[in-house]
């Protein structure tokens, strides 16, 4: 039952929060393992990509784009199925896909065929939509002062994703050796495998919300999504994870077409996505102290200080540092997006907008990786850093918007 279903029953609000805490700790050490596929993914996507293709690598990132397909499409499936089956059955169902989508990317990997193996990631994609509910099953699990510090926890799973990920790259990419990187899709199955271990703790949510939740629908999704507030929210959501995904995504091949090995692109990874969930554990803290629209503009800031380091050189350390502060950046602006969301809807509204939210979000995340890869071919490293500046500016100045019109409602 959510916390709002709880209160409501005369639930005591320490057992609320004592629930909402025991829920999200499920859901932060699954985020750890299922989502350990993303860096994965992220890490050696392009990079087989480049291997499968022949003279014209101008789509050697198109596999990653298949990942952020997978995640864009499998958006509202992933919300209707967790609002029908319960979180429980749901997210296991997620799990599911996603060891499916590993054996897919490892065959494809056997035959040397680029499409299936695009179409592997493409699945593991679709898996990955479910993990993207968890930060929302956390937030409906909790009390309203206990949100912002709910999605943080969950998402602070990713600070052990950050280091697991990587790792089974480095461990397993030769494992099943001739064969480049099969032995780390391979490995989807098993994380898959453990992941589901850790969901089926979850309690299942009683039948009477799940009425509650198909008779009443609230507000059309069309009047919800057309408020300033929530548009100013989804664009800095779509801005700082787009972006994020559209220099990372090009990194790595950055980083070995200028003599580095891959074992230290995916150690930039690492150093990445710890940088994009390490905050996690005080995000939410500092969203409530300060506000959302405050940290989400710290955010943007950040991305522009990784778009300056990464034009400042082409050493490791200059790779490194600035996918570190693309991943703080991508933190602080995100979580705070995401907290804005989550307070644009009732509990009745949520599968809807939570679905039209992650729709259009991770559509633009995964035209932004496609084009990561044409840029990259076009125009090299520099141009990824420079499309940083006006994609922030403008996220900046809704921001800055939604600010005055906050103020003349407040004075009204």
């Amino acid at each position: 039952m959510s916390a709002s279903g709880q209160a409501a029953s005369g639930a005591p609000a320490s057992t609320v929060e004592r629930e909402a805490r025991r829920t999200a700790l499920i859901l932060a050490t699954a985020q750890a393992i299922v989502g350990s596929a993303a860096p994965i993914c992220f890490a050696l996507g392009a990079l087989a990509g480049h291997f499968l293709l022949g003279v014209d690598k101008s789509l050697a990132t198109a596999p990653l784009t298949g990942f952020n397909v997978g995640v864009a499409v499998g958006a509202l499936p992933a919300a209707a199925i967790v609002r029908r089956m319960g979180q429980r059955d749901g997210f296991l169902t997620g799990t599911g896909l996603t060891a499916l989508g590993g054996i897919i990317a490892t065959i494809a990997l056997y035959q040397s065929s680029f499409w299936l193996f695009a179409f592997g990631l493409l699945v593991v994609g679709f898996g990955g939509a479910f993990v993207q509910q968890f930060r929302f099953a956390a937030a409906d699990n909790a009390p309203p002062a206990f949100k912002a510090r709910a999605i943080s926890f969950v998402l602070a799973g990713g600070v052990f994703t950050a280091m697991l990920g990587p790792q089974v790259v480095i461990f397993t990419k030769d494992l099943l050796a001739p064969v480049m990187f099969a032995g780390a899709f391979a490995s989807l199955v098993v994380l898959a495998g453990i992941g589901a271990i850790v969901l089926a703790q979850l309690r299942p949510r009683p039948m009477v919300e799940k009425v509650v939740e198909v008779t009443s629908t609230g507000r059309p999704l069309i009047e919800i999504v057309t408020r300033p507030r929530f548009i100013t929210a989804l664009v800095c959501a779509v801005g700082s994870y787009a972006l994020m995904t559209f220099v990372m995504t090009g990194a790595p091949l950055a980083m070995v077409g200028c003599g580095f090995t891959s074992d230290e692109a995916t150690l930039g990874i690492s150093w990445h996505v710890m940088a994009m969930f390490a905050p996690s554990f005080f995000t939410g803290r500092l969203i409530s102290r300060f506000g959302a629209p405050t940290i989400v503009a710290i955010g943007f800031v950040l991305l522009i200080a990784c778009g300056l380091v990464a034009l400042s050189g082409i050493q490791l350390w200059q790779f490194w540092t600035a996918l570190i502060l693309l991943g703080l950046g991508w933190n602080f602006g995100f979580i705070g997006s995401t907290a804005i969301v989550a307070e644009c809807y009732t509990p009745e509204e949520k599968g809807k907008v939570q679905g039209f939210h992650d729709f259009v979000l991770f559509s633009s995340v995964a035209f932004g990786s496609l084009m990561s890869g044409a840029v990259y071919n076009a125009w090299g490293w520099d141009m990824l850093a420079w499309i940083l500046f006006p994609f922030s500016g403008l996220c900046l100045a809704m921001l800055a918007l939604q600010g005055m019109l906050d103020r003349r409602q407040r004075a009204a």
